[in-house]
Protein backbone atom coordinates (compact mmCIF):
# COMPACT_ATOMS: atom_id res chain seq x y z
CA UNK A 1 0.00 0.00 0.00
CA UNK A 2 1.57 3.49 -0.79
CA UNK A 3 -0.52 7.32 -0.57
CA UNK A 4 -1.08 9.25 -3.66
CA UNK A 5 -1.25 12.30 -1.22
CA UNK A 6 1.67 11.61 1.11
CA UNK A 7 1.74 15.62 2.61
CA UNK A 8 -1.72 15.69 4.11
CA UNK A 9 0.50 13.80 6.40
CA UNK A 10 1.29 16.98 8.06
CA UNK A 11 -1.86 17.93 9.25
CA UNK A 12 -1.33 14.58 12.13
CA UNK A 13 -0.05 17.04 14.26
CA UNK A 14 -2.18 20.01 13.80
CA UNK A 15 -5.00 17.65 14.87
CA UNK A 16 -3.56 16.29 17.55
CA UNK A 17 -2.66 19.89 19.10
CA UNK A 18 -6.19 20.86 17.66
CA UNK A 19 -7.93 18.39 20.07
CA UNK A 20 -5.70 18.81 23.26
CA UNK A 21 -6.65 22.52 22.71
CA UNK A 22 -10.15 21.94 22.74
CA UNK A 23 -10.29 18.97 25.49
CA UNK A 24 -8.25 21.11 27.95
CA UNK A 25 -11.20 23.91 27.52
CA UNK A 26 -14.31 21.70 27.63
CA UNK A 27 -12.24 19.93 30.83
CA UNK A 28 -12.60 23.31 32.95
CA UNK A 29 -15.08 22.67 35.97
CA UNK A 30 -18.13 24.26 35.79
CA UNK A 31 -18.91 24.42 39.97
CA UNK A 32 -16.19 25.91 42.42
CA UNK A 33 -15.98 23.74 45.76
CA UNK A 34 -13.89 24.94 48.61
CA UNK A 35 -12.68 21.61 49.02
CA UNK A 36 -11.96 18.63 47.60
CA UNK A 37 -12.84 16.90 51.11
CA UNK A 38 -17.00 17.28 49.74
CA UNK A 39 -16.00 15.30 46.66
CA UNK A 40 -14.55 12.13 48.16
CA UNK A 41 -16.87 9.10 48.39
CA UNK A 42 -18.89 10.19 45.51
CA UNK A 43 -18.27 7.09 43.04
CA UNK A 44 -17.40 8.15 39.30
CA UNK A 45 -20.13 6.80 37.14
CA UNK A 46 -19.91 5.05 33.98
CA UNK A 47 -21.28 8.14 31.80
CA UNK A 48 -18.75 10.42 33.95
CA UNK A 49 -15.87 8.00 32.50
CA UNK A 50 -17.36 7.89 29.24
CA UNK A 51 -17.36 11.72 28.76
CA UNK A 52 -14.06 12.23 29.79
CA UNK A 53 -13.05 9.50 26.84
CA UNK A 54 -14.97 11.03 24.22
CA UNK A 55 -12.71 12.85 23.13
CA UNK A 56 -10.60 9.95 21.47
CA UNK A 57 -13.61 9.54 19.56
CA UNK A 58 -12.64 12.69 18.44
CA UNK A 59 -8.85 12.14 17.64
CA UNK A 60 -9.92 8.94 15.78
CA UNK A 61 -12.34 10.14 13.37
CA UNK A 62 -10.01 12.84 12.07
CA UNK A 63 -6.65 10.52 12.43
CA UNK A 64 -8.60 8.41 9.63
CA UNK A 65 -9.85 11.60 7.71
CA UNK A 66 -6.67 12.64 7.44
CA UNK A 67 -5.06 9.35 6.40
CA UNK A 68 -8.14 8.76 3.52
CA UNK A 69 -6.76 12.66 1.86
CA UNK A 70 -3.51 10.93 1.86
CA UNK A 71 -5.32 8.53 -0.92
CA UNK A 72 -3.86 5.07 0.33
CA UNK A 73 -3.90 2.72 -2.73
CA UNK A 74 -2.98 -1.03 -3.10
CA UNK A 75 -0.97 -2.14 -5.69
CA UNK A 76 -3.52 -5.12 -8.05
CA UNK A 77 -0.83 -5.38 -10.78
CA UNK A 78 2.62 -5.15 -11.47
CA UNK A 79 3.18 -5.35 -15.34
CA UNK A 80 6.51 -5.74 -16.83
CA UNK A 81 6.45 -4.44 -20.12
CA UNK A 82 8.71 -5.50 -23.21
CA UNK A 83 9.93 -3.05 -25.59
CA UNK A 84 12.30 -3.11 -29.02
CA UNK A 85 14.62 -0.03 -28.49
CA UNK A 86 16.88 0.28 -31.86
CA UNK A 87 18.02 2.76 -34.42
CA UNK A 88 17.10 2.47 -37.74
CA UNK A 89 17.88 4.34 -41.08
CA UNK A 90 16.45 3.69 -44.32
CA UNK A 91 18.65 4.34 -47.02
CA UNK A 92 16.92 4.35 -50.70
CA UNK A 93 18.17 4.29 -53.99
CA UNK A 94 16.25 6.88 -55.69
CA UNK A 95 18.06 7.30 -59.35
CA UNK A 96 16.24 6.74 -62.65
CA UNK A 97 17.03 2.95 -62.75
CA UNK A 98 14.62 2.78 -60.12
CA UNK A 99 11.57 3.99 -62.53
CA UNK A 100 11.92 0.03 -64.21
CA UNK A 101 9.08 -1.77 -63.99
CA UNK A 102 9.70 -4.68 -63.28
CA UNK A 103 8.04 -5.47 -60.05
CA UNK A 104 3.96 -5.80 -59.50
CA UNK A 105 1.69 -3.67 -56.63
CA UNK A 106 -1.50 -4.81 -56.00
CA UNK A 107 -1.85 -6.77 -59.40
CA UNK A 108 -0.45 -3.82 -61.57
CA UNK A 109 3.02 -3.54 -62.84
CA UNK A 110 5.01 -1.08 -60.39
CA UNK A 111 8.37 0.46 -60.38
CA UNK A 112 10.89 -0.71 -58.19
CA UNK A 113 11.07 2.98 -56.50
CA UNK A 114 6.89 2.61 -55.69
CA UNK A 115 7.14 -0.86 -54.40
CA UNK A 116 10.28 -0.33 -51.91
CA UNK A 117 8.19 2.83 -50.90
CA UNK A 118 5.20 0.37 -50.09
CA UNK A 119 7.37 -2.14 -48.75
CA UNK A 120 9.24 0.18 -46.64
CA UNK A 121 5.78 1.80 -44.84
CA UNK A 122 4.83 -1.99 -43.81
CA UNK A 123 8.17 -2.19 -42.08
CA UNK A 124 7.90 1.30 -40.39
CA UNK A 125 4.30 0.21 -39.21
CA UNK A 126 5.47 -3.02 -37.82
CA UNK A 127 8.07 -1.34 -35.42
CA UNK A 128 6.74 -0.49 -31.69
CA UNK A 129 9.70 1.79 -30.12
CA UNK A 130 12.59 1.79 -32.28
CA UNK A 131 13.53 5.45 -34.15
CA UNK A 132 13.71 5.22 -37.37
CA UNK A 133 15.02 7.75 -40.05
CA UNK A 134 15.43 8.00 -44.06
CA UNK A 135 18.31 8.84 -46.01
CA UNK A 136 17.51 9.01 -49.98
CA UNK A 137 20.46 9.11 -52.15
CA UNK A 138 20.84 9.16 -56.28
CA UNK A 139 24.07 11.20 -57.04
CA UNK A 140 24.41 12.12 -53.84
CA UNK A 141 22.64 12.21 -50.27
CA UNK A 142 20.06 13.65 -48.67
CA UNK A 143 18.29 13.28 -45.20
CA UNK A 144 14.48 12.38 -45.99
CA UNK A 145 13.49 12.30 -42.38
CA UNK A 146 15.92 12.32 -38.95
CA UNK A 147 15.33 9.83 -36.53
CA UNK A 148 12.12 9.62 -35.24
CA UNK A 149 9.54 8.06 -33.25
CA UNK A 150 6.76 9.72 -35.20
CA UNK A 151 5.62 7.26 -37.59
CA UNK A 152 3.15 9.24 -39.22
CA UNK A 153 5.17 12.00 -39.95
CA UNK A 154 7.58 9.90 -41.31
CA UNK A 155 5.19 7.42 -43.88
CA UNK A 156 4.44 11.48 -45.26
CA UNK A 157 8.12 12.49 -45.57
CA UNK A 158 8.13 8.70 -47.08
CA UNK A 159 5.20 9.40 -49.89
CA UNK A 160 7.48 12.62 -50.80
CA UNK A 161 10.25 10.18 -52.50
CA UNK A 162 10.75 10.24 -55.84
CA UNK A 163 13.59 10.29 -58.34
CA UNK A 164 14.39 13.43 -59.97
CA UNK A 165 14.79 15.16 -56.38
CA UNK A 166 18.50 15.34 -56.83
CA UNK A 167 21.04 14.82 -59.34
CA UNK A 168 21.30 11.32 -61.09
CA UNK A 169 23.77 8.54 -60.25
CA UNK A 170 24.10 5.61 -57.31
CA UNK A 171 26.43 7.21 -55.01
CA UNK A 172 26.07 4.01 -52.05
CA UNK A 173 28.89 5.12 -50.14
CA UNK A 174 27.76 8.52 -49.92
CA UNK A 175 24.34 7.04 -48.77
CA UNK A 176 25.95 5.30 -46.44
CA UNK A 177 28.06 7.60 -44.77
CA UNK A 178 24.75 9.85 -44.59
CA UNK A 179 22.76 7.47 -42.73
CA UNK A 180 25.92 6.33 -40.22
CA UNK A 181 26.35 10.28 -39.55
CA UNK A 182 22.38 10.06 -37.91
CA UNK A 183 23.82 7.17 -36.07
CA UNK A 184 26.89 8.03 -34.71
CA UNK A 185 25.99 10.19 -31.28
CA UNK A 186 22.95 8.33 -30.49
CA UNK A 187 22.76 5.97 -27.48
CA UNK A 188 21.08 3.04 -28.51
CA UNK A 189 22.69 0.13 -27.87
CA UNK A 190 21.76 -1.57 -31.35
CA UNK A 191 22.26 0.38 -34.33
CA UNK A 192 21.01 -0.73 -38.19
CA UNK A 193 21.07 0.46 -41.38
CA UNK A 194 19.10 -1.02 -44.00
CA UNK A 195 20.34 -0.07 -47.24
CA UNK A 196 18.46 -0.82 -50.91
CA UNK A 197 20.03 0.08 -54.07
CA UNK A 198 19.52 -1.14 -57.90
CA UNK A 199 22.80 -0.61 -59.21
CA UNK A 200 26.64 -0.30 -58.70
CA UNK A 201 28.29 2.99 -57.52
CA UNK A 202 29.58 5.64 -59.82
CA UNK A 203 29.26 8.94 -57.81
CA UNK A 204 29.94 10.46 -54.94
CA UNK A 205 33.28 10.95 -52.89
CA UNK A 206 33.20 7.93 -50.30
CA UNK A 207 33.47 5.01 -51.26
CA UNK A 208 31.12 1.77 -50.20
CA UNK A 209 33.66 0.18 -48.55
CA UNK A 210 35.42 2.72 -46.73
CA UNK A 211 32.03 4.05 -45.71
CA UNK A 212 31.60 -0.49 -44.75
CA UNK A 213 34.72 0.34 -42.59
CA UNK A 214 33.49 3.19 -40.42
CA UNK A 215 29.87 0.94 -39.78
CA UNK A 216 32.45 -1.53 -38.35
CA UNK A 217 34.35 0.90 -36.65
CA UNK A 218 31.19 2.60 -34.95
CA UNK A 219 29.43 -0.92 -34.31
CA UNK A 220 26.56 -0.44 -36.67
CA UNK A 221 25.01 -3.02 -38.52
CA UNK A 222 24.44 -2.84 -42.77
CA UNK A 223 21.75 -4.97 -43.86
CA UNK A 224 21.89 -4.39 -47.88
CA UNK A 225 19.71 -5.46 -50.27
CA UNK A 226 19.69 -5.60 -54.13
CA UNK A 227 16.53 -4.59 -55.45
CA UNK A 228 15.92 -5.69 -59.22
CA UNK A 229 14.85 -8.55 -61.62
CA UNK A 230 18.73 -10.59 -63.21
CA UNK A 231 19.19 -10.05 -66.73
CA UNK A 232 16.77 -7.72 -68.61
CA UNK A 233 13.94 -5.23 -67.30
CA UNK A 234 11.30 -3.04 -68.30
CA UNK A 235 11.61 1.00 -68.68
CA UNK A 236 9.12 3.65 -69.15
CA UNK A 237 10.11 5.65 -72.02
CA UNK A 238 8.60 8.07 -75.04
CA UNK A 239 8.44 7.31 -78.44
CA UNK A 240 8.62 10.20 -81.13
CA UNK A 241 5.08 10.67 -81.10
CA UNK A 242 4.75 11.08 -77.22
CA UNK A 243 3.12 7.93 -76.21
CA UNK A 244 4.44 5.67 -73.24
CA UNK A 245 6.89 2.87 -74.57
CA UNK A 246 8.73 0.25 -72.71
CA UNK A 247 12.08 -0.68 -73.59
CA UNK A 248 14.43 -3.56 -72.12
CA UNK A 249 17.35 -2.38 -70.55
CA UNK A 250 19.77 -4.76 -68.51
CA UNK A 251 20.54 -3.01 -65.00
CA UNK A 252 23.56 -4.22 -63.48
CA UNK A 253 23.36 -4.89 -59.33
CA UNK A 254 27.26 -4.24 -57.60
CA UNK A 255 26.06 -7.60 -55.47
CA UNK A 256 29.91 -8.38 -54.59
CA UNK A 257 30.43 -4.50 -53.07
CA UNK A 258 27.01 -5.08 -51.26
CA UNK A 259 27.80 -8.59 -50.09
CA UNK A 260 31.13 -7.38 -48.44
CA UNK A 261 29.56 -4.26 -47.06
CA UNK A 262 26.88 -6.20 -45.12
CA UNK A 263 30.16 -8.67 -43.90
CA UNK A 264 32.34 -6.36 -43.03
CA UNK A 265 29.14 -5.34 -40.15
CA UNK A 266 28.35 -8.94 -39.69
CA UNK A 267 24.94 -8.41 -41.51
CA UNK A 268 23.61 -9.74 -44.16
CA UNK A 269 22.85 -9.47 -47.90
CA UNK A 270 19.80 -9.81 -49.90
CA UNK A 271 18.19 -10.28 -52.98
CA UNK A 272 14.62 -9.13 -53.84
CA UNK A 273 13.83 -10.34 -57.61
CA UNK A 274 10.08 -9.18 -57.06
CA UNK A 275 7.46 -7.58 -54.56
CA UNK A 276 6.98 -10.70 -52.38
CA UNK A 277 10.58 -11.58 -52.27
CA UNK A 278 11.22 -7.79 -51.24
CA UNK A 279 8.41 -7.95 -48.52
CA UNK A 280 10.04 -11.23 -47.10
CA UNK A 281 13.45 -9.30 -46.62
CA UNK A 282 12.28 -6.58 -44.93
CA UNK A 283 10.52 -9.26 -42.67
CA UNK A 284 13.20 -11.02 -41.79
CA UNK A 285 15.30 -8.01 -41.29
CA UNK A 286 12.27 -7.27 -38.17
CA UNK A 287 12.70 -10.52 -36.81
CA UNK A 288 16.27 -10.36 -36.66
CA UNK A 289 16.47 -7.31 -35.40
CA UNK A 290 15.09 -7.49 -32.02
CA UNK A 291 16.04 -5.51 -28.98
CA UNK A 292 14.06 -6.51 -25.82
CA UNK A 293 14.12 -4.00 -22.91
CA UNK A 294 12.15 -5.47 -20.07
CA UNK A 295 10.83 -2.70 -17.70
CA UNK A 296 8.75 -2.93 -14.50
CA UNK A 297 6.11 -0.63 -14.09
CA UNK A 298 2.48 -0.39 -11.88
CA UNK A 299 -0.58 -0.68 -13.66
CA UNK A 300 -3.19 -1.13 -11.67
CA UNK A 301 -4.67 0.70 -8.18
CA UNK A 302 -7.34 -0.41 -6.02
CA UNK A 303 -8.26 2.82 -4.05
CA UNK A 304 -8.61 2.49 -0.43
CA UNK A 305 -9.64 5.72 0.91
CA UNK A 306 -12.58 4.75 1.78
CA UNK A 307 -11.79 2.34 4.55
CA UNK A 308 -10.65 5.25 6.29
CA UNK A 309 -13.14 7.99 5.49
CA UNK A 310 -16.33 6.03 6.31
CA UNK A 311 -15.15 5.26 9.71
CA UNK A 312 -13.75 8.44 10.21
CA UNK A 313 -16.75 10.43 9.45
CA UNK A 314 -18.73 7.30 11.67
CA UNK A 315 -16.77 8.10 14.86
CA UNK A 316 -17.42 11.71 14.10
CA UNK A 317 -21.17 11.99 13.66
CA UNK A 318 -21.11 8.78 17.07
CA UNK A 319 -19.20 12.08 19.16
CA UNK A 320 -21.80 15.04 18.09
CA UNK A 321 -24.75 12.77 18.64
CA UNK A 322 -23.47 11.42 22.31
CA UNK A 323 -22.01 14.71 23.10
CA UNK A 324 -25.83 16.49 22.49
CA UNK A 325 -27.82 13.31 24.08
CA UNK A 326 -26.78 11.53 26.94
CA UNK A 327 -23.51 12.88 27.35
CA UNK A 328 -24.55 16.47 27.08
CA UNK A 329 -22.98 18.69 29.55
CA UNK A 330 -25.05 21.05 31.82
CA UNK A 331 -22.66 24.46 32.40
Amino acid sequence: MHFQNPWFLILLPLVLVLVAAAQHREQRPAFHFPSQEVLKGIASTFRVRMNKGIFLLRIAALVLIVVALCRPQELIEESKIEAEGIDIVLAIDTSTSMLAEDFELKGKRSNRLEVVKEVVKEFIENRVSDRIGIIAFAGKAYTVSPLTLDYGWLIQNLERVRTGMIEDGTAIGSGLSSSLNRLKDTVAKSKVVILLTDGRNNAGRISPLMAAEAARALNIKVYTVGAGTKGFAPYPDKDIFGNRVYRRVRIEIDEDTLKRIAEKSEARYFRATDTESLRSIYREIDKLEKTEIEESGYTEYRELFHLFLIPGLLLLILEVILNNTILRRIP
